[in-house]
């Protein structure tokens, strides 16, 4: 008899929830920057929110302090949630599960935001993390 591993091949992978249907509705409902604040102060555990805040912000031309907040707060909600759905600070985060996407996004956008205001080693640190999580990105 042979031996057998159930062991999975690589780091173990986690997917998100879905989001919230009301936050994915009230999303496709608005589109400027004070409804986009609204749908965030209305869901703020849920990344998705922060990342089209931070998106919408900066489309909008607000200030990159600013957009860096949203994107901030976001990722730290994403962390949350990621902890609650079993990540213990390795493995894979892809964006091939739409529902990781808010907090993909929200690590992408405070990476860049970061550059923008000088943080240049958080900028790089992002950058590190995100391609960690998913190296197709």
């Amino acid at each position: 008899m042979s031996d057998v591993n159930f062991t999975p091949a690589g780091p173990p992978e986690v997917v998100l929830p879905d989001p919230d249907p009301a936050l994915v509705a009230a999303l496709e409902a608005t589109s400027d920057l004070d409804g986009m604040r609204a749908v965030a102060a209305a869901h703020p555990a849920e990344p998705l929110a922060w990342a089209s805040l931070g998106d919408a912000a900066r489309e909008a031309g607000e200030p990159d302090i600013t957009v860096y907040a949203y994107y901030r707060v976001g990722y730290h909600r994403g962390l949350d949630l990621l902890r609650k759905n079993g990540w213990k600070g390795t493995g894979y985060v892809r964006w091939g599960h739409p529902s990781n996407r808010g907090f993909l996004r929200c690590l992408r956008g405070l990476g860049e935001a970061a550059k923008w205001i000088g943080e240049d080693e958080e900028a790089e640190r992002c950058a590190q993390f995100l391609s960690q999580l998913d190296p197709s990105l």
